[in-house]
Parts: C-alpha cells; sequence; structure tokens
C-alpha cells in the first residue's frame, strides 16, 4: 500500500470531543494492518540514525513511537498525562485547542544529552509537542525533531515549534 491510500484510511468526526472541532479518528488506519506498516515505515525512514530514544505522547503517540521503535531498534519513553506515572521527572501544563491540559515524563527514563524524537499523531495548536519537547529538555535531553502523522496546518501548531525540525507525513 502507498502512502497516500494509508493515511486515505483516517476519517473526520465532526463535533468532537466537543462542538466545532473536527477530530481526525487513526483507529480505521491502525486496524488496517498494511496501512499501518507503511505508515510505521515510512515515519522510520524519516529518523536520523543518531537518534537514540523516542519520545511517545499519549495516547495515539504510544501506538506510533512503539511501533516505530521497534522498527528502527530504538526504545520509547511514554510522555503520560498526570497521575499515571509512579514517580515524576517533571511536568508542564499547556493549552490545547479546545482546552488545557498537563504532561509528565518519567523519573529517570531519559539520560542528559540522549538526542530523542517526539512523535504524536496530530499536530494541531502545537501546545501538547511544544509541552513535550519541554519536558524533555528540561531534564536535559536534546530534541532532534518531531515527527506526526497529520499537521492540522489552519492551527498554526508549527508556529508553537519555532527552530525545530518537523516531519510530517500529511499536511491537511
Amino acid at each position: 500500500m502507498n502512502i497516500d491510500t494509508a493515511l486515505g484510511l483516517i476519517t473526520e468526526v465532526p463535533d468532537f470531543p466537543e462542538p466545532g472541532v473536527l477530530f481526525r479518528d487513526l483507529t480505521p488506519l491502525f486496524v488496517n494492518a498494511e496501512g499501518f506498516a507503511t505508515v510505521v515505515e515510512t515515519m522510520a525512514s524519516t529518523l536520523d540514525p543518531e537518534v537514540e530514544l523516542l519520545a511517545a505522547v499519549e495516547a495515539r503517540g504510544f501506538l506510533l513511537a512503539a511501533a516505530v521503535g521497534y522498527a528502527r531498534g530504538i526504545g520509547v519513553v511514554p510522555v503520560r498525562k498526570p497521575g499515571k506515572l509512579p514517580a515524576v521527572a517533571g511536568r508542564v501544563d499547556y493549552a490545547l485547542e479546545y482546552g488545557t491540559a498537563s504532561l509528565e515524563l518519567p523519573a529517570g527514563a531519559v539520560r542528559i544529552g540522549q538526542r530523542v524524537v517526539v512523535i504524536d499523531d496530530v499536530l494541531a495548536t502545537g501546545g501538547t509537542v511544544a509541552a513535550a519537547c519541554q519536558l524533555l529538555e528540561g531534564v536535559g535531553a536534546v530534541v532532534d525533531s518531531v515527527l506526526v502523522v497529520l499537521e492540522l496546518a489552519a492551527l498554526g501548531g508549527r508556529n508553537a515549534l519555532p527552530g525545530r525540525k518537523l516531519h510530517t507525513l500529511q499536511v491537511c
């Protein structure tokens, strides 16, 4: 399957999680083995050989980063919502397209100077990915780049990541 066909499996759900939001649902992509493999292989091919760790943003980023990490032989650290980790290295609060949220990083999971790629499913306003980058840099990691499946250009998320390398598979 080619990448355009794989990305065509993603559906749009209007008014979710609240009125006025157009949600991009990657579930049909995830359940299609060939489409998911195509996306994972494409994402893995963008990684610099010097990358040492992938940071998976909760929750769909977990699925993507785990598969990309396996494909490239790179470990994955979860970037979690509050209350999910037994020991926390740091926490960042940030704004979303439709509210506010927080992210936490597990203690002891990232080494100082370690080169990390942040992986998420969709770049909307950029707050989530920017928060993940801030968390990682706060513990001494070097954020090599950000890798997402979809970028919602109209929401300006790229502007929240000035000076960062950003790889997207599709811009909507």
